[in-house]
Formats: structure tokens, sequence, C-alpha cells
């Protein structure tokens, strides 16, 4: 908004929103059942920053939880700006009227379904009734949270005054930079506890490829700056167009994009006084082929592919008490290096060679700036995939999130429920060639340069397997074959597997330095999940399960030697899985031999309070008990169940601690004697999740009253965010799994070993697994 400044309320000294003696009409009780945040903010289709903001976040929310986090839009307008689309909204406030208050306060009071109301606050939405806010502000009955978009600095008695009656009325107030909350504190008195920081959020994007992108648009060959937003003179875009003309003499290929259309406050006032003023400058500047006007309020994709097309991004702000600008976050989220003014964001988000900053105005300074990065083309990748990196951390899902566990610690009825996104095999079959699935990815890229595994392609054909099952989709028996065909190439002469492959389809010398048993033990359990579908594909598929059943045949005589704990239970999983492990046969009794040897693994380190058949919990320790209760399932030998369940118990008791879901971290283990809470939060792998949702469902199977399916609800949630960080593990954009989860963030690349156990925890919660 233009104007910051606090106007006196023409109505403060009759209108008393807590006065009896002003008639209204009795306001009607809501017949709403479910309980909701009512959220006051403006709302498209209103064209205004906080509208934008608003409807992402509403967006983002009710994705990660669901009707349990159920929000109402009441939409803020005034004489200016009418309200629109009235029919879609049960609430709504004139911000010029008073009555509009009083009549809004009684309605929401009375409304026993609003359990919390937050809002969107920026002082000129109430510039024209602000004493009349306050009040309003001081009537409600519900607890109440206030997201400060603007905190200024040096503020009078009169802002101070004002903004301390906001947080006073407030059980707490947001702001999205930790230099606006020590603003509040420093300058403004505000205690530390009431303020949360909650970052402007930003898109999880699909990168797309940048030229062709701009044959797309029309911009083939050229290095394109730009920038966006409303238009008005607050953006300073002739600070850039001041800047030009020295650019261009050196880069003739530069075209300089000015994307939004005009603010509507500022068309109702002045109309295009401002872009026809740049549009002269454009002229007399001689810039004609170097600037162009996107003169619209640019539908979100076409905007992000403007902003992933860019080579350089653009803000000029004059406005040095803007705390925050959506544009600067969009832009980062979409990998631009970012020349900014020195406002409180840019400066808190362009550090570690993020970006670049140059003074207010000072056109010369940008000039320079820009010749750096037009001079270095490394440079400016550099800068972008920085600033990407630290985006995915304030991307909306995870604003989402933290809204979410805000309005539940201030609303006692709110239960938040983590949603399940639906089954994409998307990124799975980006990360597959046809030799296999790649091991490793940069960010969403797969890295051919890494090679391929048996490890993965065992689990990734596990994944179509049981995605066949729930579908039926035959179009995903060519990924099948993919996948077993790997598995088949990666059997030896002798019956055992090698593991590593690299990008020219060669065995590494790894496989000769690196015990290959749990690996073997994988490619079994595939091959199991695989027979277990033989009647579900058509028959001219036979082949590949007389080869399967080969292949399993010539592996068996060495799984008796193995002394992994790991290969052993894995391998009895996949022999269980497969049906082939009938009594009298050789399936049988090697899983009768197997499951011997770790029972007596367990009988030996089993000793007290300790329950366990190693002194030590390390990786894939859910599937233990799992591969004893499926022994058991086979054998119906009580001594497996009992172990299954007093093993698989004990280690629920260390994974799940007062409602929380905790991962054993990969950078120190468990030892016999350690306390959970001790443990390092860093090295948090999706693969220890999927395998204990596993085990989780297969227990809930058996044993259905005793709470294993709530624990494979929350289990699950790790995935959505609900873990140290309050941080997406799960990439909806790109259907992807991050890496990893450690100390003070998330691995941002999406291997296959993830995004494959993401698509395992995330099938077990239906029917087929």
């Amino acid at each position: 908004m233009a104007n910051l400044s606090l106007k006196k309320s023409t109505a403060s000294k009759r209108t008393n929103l807590r006065s009896k003696s002003l008639k209204t009409k009795k306001p009607k009780a809501s017949t709403k059942l479910t309980s909701s945040i009512l959220m006051l903010t403006t709302f498209p289709p209103r064209q205004c920053g906080i509208a934008a903001y608003s409807k992402d976040l509403v967006n983002h929310i009710h994705k990660a939880y669901g009707s349990s986090c159920s929000i109402e839009i009441c939409a803020l307008h005034n004489n200016q700006q009418p309200l629109k689309s009235s029919e879609n909204y049960t609430y709504s406030l004139n911000t010029d009227l008073p009555e509009s208050y009083q009549d809004l306060s009684s309605r929401i009071n009375i409304d026993e379904s609003i359990e919390l109301v937050m809002i969107q606050h920026e002082f000129g939405l109430f510039n024209g009734c602000s004493d009349t806010f306050i009040e309003f502000l001081q009537s409600l009955h519900k607890p109440l949270i206030v997201a400060l978009h603007t905190v200024l600095p040096n503020p009078d008695q009169t802002m101070l005054k004002h903004v301390a009656a906001i947080v006073s009325s407030a059980k707490c107030v947001t702001v999205m930079t930790k230099s606006s909350k020590s603003l509040l504190i420093d300058s403004y008195g505000i205690l530390p506890s009431k303020i949360k920081v909650i970052t402007h959020g930003t898109h999880l994007i699909k990168h797309r490829s940048q030229e062709k992108l701009k044959s797309k648009y029309g911009l083939d060959g050229k290095t394109v700056l730009s920038t966006f937003g409303l238009l008005g003179p607050g953006k300073s875009i002739e600070t850039t167009l001041d800047a030009l003309p020295e650019i261009v003499k050196d880069y003739p290929d530069v075209m300089f994009l000015i994307m939004g259309s005009t603010h509507p406050t500022l068309v109702n006032n002045e109309g295009e006084t401002y872009r026809n003023f740049l549009t002269k400058k454009i002229k007399d500047l001689k810039l004609e082929q170097h600037v162009k006007f996107i003169n619209e309020f640019l539908p979100l994709n076409a905007l992000l592919e403007y902003l992933q097309l860019t080579d350089i991004y653009l803000f000029t702000s004059m406005n040095p008490n803007q705390a925050v600008s959506g544009t600067f976050a969009y832009a980062m989220s979409c990998g631009c290096p970012i020349i900014s003014t020195p406002i409180p964001h840019a400066k808190e988000f362009l550090t570690e060679n993020k970006g670049l900053l140059f003074d207010f105005g000072n056109s010369k300074k940008l000039a320079k700036q820009l010749k750096v990065l037009l001079n270095d083309p490394q440079y400016r990748k550099i800068l972008g995939l920085n600033a990407l990196h630290s985006s995915v951390a304030t991307s909306w899902e995870n604003s989402a999130l933290a809204h979410g566990q805000m309005f539940q610690e201030f609303a006692s009825n709110i239960k938040l429920k983590y949603q399940k996104p639906e089954i994409k095999l998307e990124h799975l079959l980006k990360m597959t060639t046809p030799v296999g699935i790649i091991q490793f990815s940069k960010l969403n890229q797969p890295d051919i340069t890494s090679g391929y595994t048996l490890d993965d392609n065992a689990r990734a054909l596990i994944v179509i397997c049981e995605y066949y099952k729930l579908t039926g989709n035959e179009s995903l028996i060519p990924s099948l074959i993919i996948y077993f065909r790997f598995v088949l190439n990666c059997l030896r002469y002798d019956g055992g597997f090698l593991n590593y492959v690299n990008e020219h389809k060669e065995f590494t010398k790894q496989n000769e330095s690196v015990n290959l048993e749990d690996s073997n033990g994988r490619g079994i359990w595939a091959l199991g999940h695989l027979l277990e579908i033989e009647d579900l594909l058509p028959v001219k598929y036979a082949y590949i399960f007389h080869r399967a059943k080969e292949c399993l045949d010539e592996f068996l005589p060495n799984a008796i030697h193995f002394n992994s704990p790991r290969a052993m239970a894995f391998i009895i999983k996949g022999l269980t899985k497969s049906g082939l492990a009938q009594q009298d046969s050789f399936y049988y009794s090697t899983v009768v031999k197997l499951g011997t040897k770790l029972l007596k693994m367990y009988k030996h380190e089993s000793q007290g309070q300790w329950k366990w058949f190693e002194s030590y919990f390390t990786y894939g320790n859910s599937v233990l008990p799992e591969a004893m209760l499926d022994v058991y399932s086979v054998t119906k030998i009580e001594d497996y169940n009992v172990i299954a369940y007093e093993s698989f118990n004990f280690l629920l008791q260390h994974l799940f601690v007062k409602d929380e879901f905790k991962v054993i971290s990969n950078q120190t283990w468990f030892a016999k004697g350690d306390a959970i809470e001790n443990c390092s939060l860093g090295g948090q792998q999706p693969i220890d999740v999927a395998y204990t949702i596993l085990a989780l469902k297969k227990f809930h199977d058996i044993y259905p009253k005793e709470g294993y399916k709530d624990k494979m609800e929350l289990a699950f949630s790790w995935f959505m965010g609900n873990n140290h960080l309050n941080q997406i593990i799960y990439n909806p954009c790109t259907t992807g799994c991050h890496d990893g989860l450690e100390l003070e963030n998330v691995n941002l690349n999406q291997g296959s070993e993830s995004t494959v156990s993401y698509l395992m925890a995330r099938m077990a919660f239906e029917k087929s697994f």
C-alpha cells in the first residue's frame, strides 16, 4: 500500500464497538458445522500483493491439512474497490465504514464454528478507520493472530501506541523477516514471546529449459532482465531504464521485461500516468528494442515461466521500509540471480552469495552490478542456485505447516491431520533410463554419472509391482521389465548378485570392496513381489515369471550362508511374499533356517530391558521383527510370533516418544544404553521411515487393536513436515522425495532411494500392499 500513515478515524468519537446503544441488525448465527479459522484479508479477484499472498497460503494450508484446518475468508474491500464475487463470502468487511466493523465483530463473536481469527495486516488497508480498527480488535471474543506485513522503523508516539494496541489484542503477531522481529522488540518494546517469524512463501517448481521457455515467449537469443508486480512509482522502474543505455552498448541482446498491470488504486486515482512516463523515457533513451511491457496481471504458471527464462531479476523498490516482497520471493524460488535495493528482505536473504545489492535509485551502481553478472554466466548460475536452495525452506508448503502449527497452538479444538498426496510416479520414471533407475540426482535432475545399483532397481521393481496391483495399468509393464532386467543382469554365475553399475553399464570395483549381502537380500525381496503378481499380468508375459523363478532358484543355495541380519530378513520377506514358501518346499526350509538364525541372534543379544537382535540400532531396523512375523505366518511356530511382537514393540518405544516419531540417525546410530533424546537429529533417511511404515502395516494386519495404524499415520507425517524442522520432505511439485533431513536443513537432492522409499510408504496405506 502506498500510504502508510495513520489517519485519525473520522468516526472514532461516535463509534464504540462495545456500546449497547448503537443500533444494528441482530446478526444471524452461522449454520456451519466444522471448526474454522476466519482470515480477514484482501482476496482475488481483487488485485494486490496481500490478496495473492493469502490465496497461495490458504490453498497450501488446505493441501497440507484438508478439512482439519478449515479457513474461511472474510474479504476486505472499501468504497473505491467494492467487493466482487460477494456470493462467495459469508463474511466481508468494508474497511471505510465503521458500522461494518461492528456488524462483523458481532457476527464473529456468536459464530461458534469460528475457533480463531487471523488478520493479514497492512496499515493502508485500515487507514481510514484506524481507531475503529483497534476497537474492533478489542471487541473480539476469539483468539486473534495478526500478520504484520509491514513494520515501520523510527515510529512516532502515535505509531507506537497503535502497534502496541494491535499486539495487546492478539495472542500472537507474525512477521516475515528476522529484521522485522528485531524492530518490534527494539523500537516498539514488544515481548519476543509474542512474535513468530514465518517467512513469505515461495513456489516449488519443476525447473524447465531456459532456452525452450525463451523460444516459447519469442525471446530467442535474448539475455533477459525482468521485474514484475503491480506497477507504480514505488517500483522505481526508471532506475533500471537509466542504467540500460550503458548496458545495451556492450550487450545488444539484452531485453528488459516489465511485467504486471498498473496498481488498481493508482489507475483509479491517476490513470496510466506512471506507465506513460516510463513509455516516454524508453523512447527518449532509444530503448524501444530493449524494453517490453507485459501489461497484465499474469496467471501464476505464466509468471513462473517468465521468471525461469530470466537471466537476471531486478528489484528496484525505492521504499527502504518495505519489509518483504512477494515478487522477490518468487524470483528466488525460480533460481533467478537477483540484483536488489537493500530492503530488509533483500539484506536478510541475499547474504552468503545469493545475490547483489545496490543503493536506492543509484542507476550507475545498478549498471556496474549488471556488468558483473553479464560478464560471468557461471557466477550468475551460482547465485541463482544458492537462492533456489535457500528458498526451498520457505516454500508455501512449509509456510502452511508453520501456520497450521500456530493455529493449533492458539485454538485448542483444532487438531491437525496431515493429508496424503495422490500417488504419482513422475519423478520415478524421470529417473529411469532403458538401463534402470539412476542412483542419484542433483536437485530433481537425474545424475547419470552416479550410475545404477541393484538396491535401487530392486526397490523400484517393488513399487511398480505394488502400483500394478493397485491400478492394473499395463503402461507400467515396460518399467517393470526394465527394473527386472537390471536385477537379472546383476546375477552372477555363482548365484550371487553384484550391486554397483556405472553409467557405461559396467560393474564397478566397488563391488569388490563392499559387503553385498544386504543388496542380495533386496534383490530376492523384489523377486518375491514380482512373483506375487504372476496371475495379474497378461499371459504373454509369463516368460518374466519363469525367469524370475529361475533367478530365485539359482540364488537360494547361497542364502543359508548369509550372516547379515537384514539380508536374511529381506530374503525371508521375498520368499514369503512370493507364495512359494509352502511346507516341505526348499523355499519353506530356507525361511525356517534363516528364521532360526535370527532367533538365535535375538536370544544371544536380548538381555534385561534390551529386546533386540543386535547391541545397537542402525538402519532398516523394522525389517527384522517384520521378517520374524513372516516366519511365523508360514510356520505357525509361536516363538517367532513372540519375538516379532516383543522386539518390534521394543523398537517402537524408541521411535515413538511422546506422540513424536523419531528416526535413528545414520550419523550416530543408537547403541545399547543410549537415550534417543541425546541422539543426533541430523542424518534422518526416508528409507528408515518407509521400512517402519511397512512393518507397522504388517503388524496392524495381525494385531489390529494395538495402535499400529495410528503410528503409521504419525510416521508418514514425517514426509509431510511433521519433523524437527517442520519442513516437507516429499516434493509435491516434482513428485520426488528429498534425500534426507539434517540437523538444520533438508537435503534437496531427490535421488532414487528416497523417492522409492516415499512411494513404498505412501502405497502402504492402499489395500493392495
